[in-house]
């Protein structure tokens, strides 16, 4: 597969295709789908092509080719599936290929023309037959129907101008005899006509199911074989002709590893020619295209990505962490067992039957969509069990897999709750601090009393959002870390120290030093100590204040200078990061320059030295020189470089801000998802329990009930909840993770392959 973390190493390779031997080369290149084709003759007219001919002949086939196709569709045929392996045919085959696509459609067209003219000239004798059969009535008027909608009157009156009803009134006219012995045996000739022109007819459609028959088992085939023989002559068309006319020339992007590859498929197909492709790496300036192999696991999360931007050439790529980051920020949002279990096993079903024809040839475009994502549904129910877990909620319902830590015996032992007590307290509240009320800490997840609990919302509000925080500035502190990688792998060491370091220190001495708060007040205090804690908010807010608030009090010794320490050096960070960067570029640059004047100096001494050195080749140095220090010029330009850094300044400091209350969605849509699986099940299941009667009834009350709940569960909190939590981690992954070291400003490799025609 290769690797996922950075795309691979692509190289530019000059392609040196002997005439005799370049169609087959270039055909077995698209089978094997190893090099991208760069166009060498942009600037020539696509009627100018060396091939263009050989382009209209194949569209000319496919034009017949959708006739014949037509024509099996009309009978009510279908064409079967193409033979696998086809290869594109040799150039002579495209005349004998089109002799018998045309042979074809002839016969199809004259065999549909005689069927016609037959079906026409017996339908006329049935009517004349008709009209004989209505003996000596009077002038009648008759009708049938030609089409769905319209009908034509027979007409027979003796006397009356036959061209004139023809016109006027669009009728057939039928000759009618006075004598009836006549008109009998008229009849009896017009039977005898009717029952010969049948027999034609059904040899005429026999001869047409052999020839629809004949188009059925070729026509598969020579669509394939077509179509690829045309993406071969389009692919030659990008090639241009060497002086001597004995090669083609051709640019190609193809991954390093698929190298050797690429020189065996040309040696090999250019040899029964008896000549030799060449191949060999040229170097280019331009931006390789980005290649990342992916597998049917790893293909959605790749496009998750790609469809923010595909990277830049060699950028690290985020597929591979967003494999375990999307399903579980997903799964932060969705947490329910029940939910997740029921999206896991939907996911599970498709991915055991992934391999069945049927299922992988459904043309439903929403099918196709849950099918593509198939794994990545998978790991969000997964996730969303797990998240489900932790939370304690089982389709809203809390479950009770350990014993609970704490202990309402010993509260109301020690409380002396009497029966007087309880009857005039509806709620009770159980103290931490009183002896053996409070045993420990739940063994994984939430204690399931606090489900019991009026302030269950209070202490999930808390919960939630404090690790909403938690993790939104995780995510974005793993995103700025990426982007080490980035700098150490194309060499701008001072990114490192001018644009790493700052950001770093920016969000973690402001918005790191927010999340060692809460874990530092989660692990300090005990609940002997609840009542007097003090307010993170506040501690944060007059962090940037400079102030304190003598009612709110410190965490720890010293925590005052170490709050101010951080403010100063978050803001001391924002002119290295804004000025560090355009400042470092611009000395390099100079140092460029005057090493550049330096050595153009001392070529001027040495041509001085020389006296049979003409003038003019002077001139022409110095003009190089001077080209060469426009074009030097024209790459960096202060204030461009200045106006970019500036702008990613504002932004990341900025966003650090609004990126870090956007993760605050976590919190948001996992309570909004809670209560409205709460809603759900008192308004429903609640009720539906609730109601009484004997067991028979009960039962029979429950089945509509029960199915109520499971429609409105799969419609309302696992598609439109589901979709609304996708969103909601898509838009964490691509702006406030993959904005911190991700351009996304690259192009896909898109190599020259015959498996779209092979589909």
């Amino acid at each position: 597969m290769g690797s996922m973390f950075r795309s691979e190493e692509v190289a530019l390779v000059q392609l040196f295709l002997p005439t005799a031997a370049a169609y087959t080369c270039v055909s077995q290149l698209g089978e094997l789908g190893l090099v991208e084709f760069r166009d060498l003759n942009a600037s020539v007219s696509a009627f100018q092509r060396r091939f263009v001919v050989d382009v209209r002949r194949c569209e000319e086939l496919e034009k017949t080719f959708t006739f014949l196709q037509e024509e099996v569709r009309r009978a009510g045929l279908t064409l079967p599936l193409p033979e696998a392996g086809l290869l594109a045919p040799p150039p002579r085959d495209l005349l004998r290929i089109q002799e018998e696509t045309d042979r074809l459609a002839q016969e199809l067209r004259d065999v549909r023309g005689n069927q016609q003219a037959l079906r026409a000239q017996w339908h006329q004798l049935q009517l004349h037959a008709a009209v004989l059969g209505q003996g000596h009535s009077p002038p009648v008027a008759a009708t049938h129907t030609d089409g769905p909608s319209e009908r034509t009157p027979l007409l027979q009156a003796p006397g009356e101008p036959h061209q004139d009803l023809r016109v006027n009134f669009h009728c057939h006219v039928f000759p009618f005899a006075e004598e009836e012995a006549a008109r009998h045996a008229a009849l009896q000739q017009l039977q005898q006509q009717s029952q010969e022109l049948q027999e034609v007819l059904g040899e005429t459609e026999r001869f047409l199911s052999q020839v629809l028959g004949r188009v059925q088992r070729l026509l598969p085939s020579w669509q394939v074989q077509i179509r690829k023989m045309k993406a071969v002559y389009l692919a030659l068309n990008q090639c241009s002709m060497s002086s001597t006319h004995k090669c083609l020339i051709a640019e190609a992007w193809c991954a390093t590893r698929d190298l050797p590859a690429l020189q065996q498929a040309l040696q090999d197909s250019s040899s029964e020619a008896g000549v030799s492709a060449v191949v060999h790496c040229i170097p280019c300036r331009d931006m390789p295209p980005t290649l990342i192999r992916t597998n049917r696991f790893t293909a959605s999360f790749q496009g998750i990505v790609d469809a923010y931007g595909v990277g830049r050439y060699q950028e690290v790529n985020p597929a591979p962490y967003t494999i375990i980051t999307f399903p579980f920020l997903f799964a932060v949002m969705f947490g329910d067992v029940g939910h997740g279990l029921l999206m896991f096993l939907f996911a599970l079903a498709m991915v055991l039957a992934e391999n069945q024809p049927a299922v992988k040839s459904a043309q439903n475009e929403i099918w196709r969509t849950f099918f593509g994502g198939r794994y990545l549904l998978l790991l969000m129910g997964l996730f969303s069990i797990y998240t489900g877990f932790i939370y304690n909620e089982c389709f809203s319902r809390a479950t009770a897999i350990f014993p609970s830590g704490w202990s309402v015996a010993a509260m109301a032992n020690q409380s002396g709750w009497s029966d007087a007590f309880l009857a005039q307290h509806q709620l009770l509240a159980l103290d931490p601090n009183v002896t053996g009320v409070f045993l420990g800490p739940y063994p994984f997840g939430i204690d399931p009393v606090w489900s019991l609990a009026v302030n269950h919302l209070s202490f999930l509000n808390s919960f939630k959002m404090k690790m909403s925080v938690i993790l939104g500035v995780s995510h974005m502190t793993f995103g700025v870390v990426l982007g080490v990688f980035n700098h150490v792998h194309f060499g701008q060491w001072h990114r490192l120290l001018l644009e790493t370091l700052p950001e770093l220190v920016f969000l973690l001495g402001l918005f790191g030093y927010l999340v060692f708060l809460v874990v530092y007040k989660w692990l300090r205090l005990t609940a002997a100590s609840a009542a007097t804690a003090p307010s993170i908010l506040i501690h944060f807010i007059n962090m940037f204040l400079f102030s304190r608030s003598p009612t709110n009090r410190q965490l720890f010794q010293g925590q005052e200078v170490v709050q101010s320490t951080l403010v100063v050096l978050a803001l001391a960070t924002v002119p290295v990061l804004l000025l560090g960067t355009p400042l470092f570029l611009r000395r390099k640059h100079q140092r460029r320059q005057s090493q550049r004047r330096r050595l153009l100096d001392d070529d001027k001494a040495g041509l001085l030295g020389q006296p049979d050195v003409s003038v003019a080749s002077q001139n022409s140095d110095e003009e190089k020189a001077g080209c060469l220090g426009d074009q030097e010029e024209e790459e960096f330009v202060l204030s461009e470089v200045f106006m970019h850094q500036a702008i990613h300044t504002i932004e990341f400091c900025l966003g650090c801000i609004s990126n870090t209350a956007s993760y605050l969605r976590l919190w948001a849509l996992s309570l909004a998802h809670a209560q409205l699986s709460e809603v759900l099940w008192a308004m429903v299941m609640r009720v539906g329990l609730g109601l009484g009667g004997e067991m028979g009834v009960e039962a029979v009350v429950l089945v509509p009930v029960f199915a109520a709940f499971a429609v409105m569960t799969v419609a309302i909190l696992l598609v439109m909840e589901g979709l609304s939590a996708f969103l909601h981690a898509l838009r964490l992954h691509w702006v406030e993770f993959q904005n911190k070291f991700y351009s996304g400003s690259g192009y896909k490799l898109s190599p020259f392959t015959f498996a779209v025609e092979d589909e």
